[in-house]
């Protein structure tokens, strides 16, 4: 099946251009030039990846990730014209795979798309399988050993998080701004509190997770720590 990718940039002599090099390379594109289009976009039709601005009209760059994260997996690689360590940190805790500084090299932006592609092929779509353990994003539903489990809407919105980011640690207090937003002002214990339900229920041993891990000090993690980043 051919990949499709959508981009999201409002410059458009460089979404022409890179539309042609991803064409040649075999990909189906699709493009859009501020928020509102992208988001648009990217509820009528199935993407296997997007390319995100930063910086775009209407919705900015950073808010469409968060909002397409809320109800999808799909990898997205964040392009910003600015070279601050911040934004790029930023770009990846609200869910982008990778990131592009620009002005970049096409053949390298290609290059991180295939390997994205590679590296997060049990999450296209809305079906992620680990082991035993299987998320359906789109019902937002759980399954272990076949049996559906009951989260509640948070639970559920911190599983999904750290499952489409094998490996990535959380702190709490990311947990915190992701899940339950800006205007949560409330004890960083309550992650605590609401992983720990989350391991009750999805986890043979809870005291010894398989799944969601802690690393000391810093938060969570899913996954095994020898893919911790």
């Amino acid at each position: 099946m051919t990949e499709r990718i959508l981009i999201i940039d409002d410059e458009e002599l460089l979404v022409k251009g890179l539309s042609h090099s991803l064409m040649k390379e075999g990909f189906l594109v699709d493009s859009a030039f501020d928020g509102e289009e992208g988001l648009s976009k990217f509820k009528e039709k199935g993407y296997s990846l997007i390319i995100l601005d930063l910086m775009l009209p209407k919705i900015d760059g950073m808010s469409l990730c968060k909002e397409i994260r809320k109800e999808s997996a799909i990898p997205i690689i964040m392009l910003t014209a600015k070279g601050d360590d911040v934004d790029k940190i930023l770009g990846l805790e609200y869910g982008a795979d990778d990131y592009l500084t620009k002005p970049f090299n096409t053949k390298e932006l290609i290059a991180r798309i295939k390997a994205v592609l590679r590296r997060t092929g049990k999450k296209i779509g809305n079906v992620m399988e680990f082991g035993e353990l299987k998320i359906v994003l789109n019902n937002r539903q759980v399954f272990h050993r076949g049996e559906n489990i009951e989260l509640t809407a948070k639970e559920f919105d911190i599983l999904a998080l750290l499952a489409t980011h094998p490996g990535k640690i959380y702190t709490r207090e990311n947990l915190l701004d992701l899940i339950w937003g800006y205007e949560y002002y409330g004890d960083v214990r309550t992650v605590d509190v609401h992983v720990r339900r989350i391991r009750e229920k999805i986890e043979d041993n809870p005291s010894e997770p398989q799944y969601i891990i802690t690393k000391w000090g810093v938060g969570y993690f899913f996954g095994g720590p020898e893919n911790v980043y």
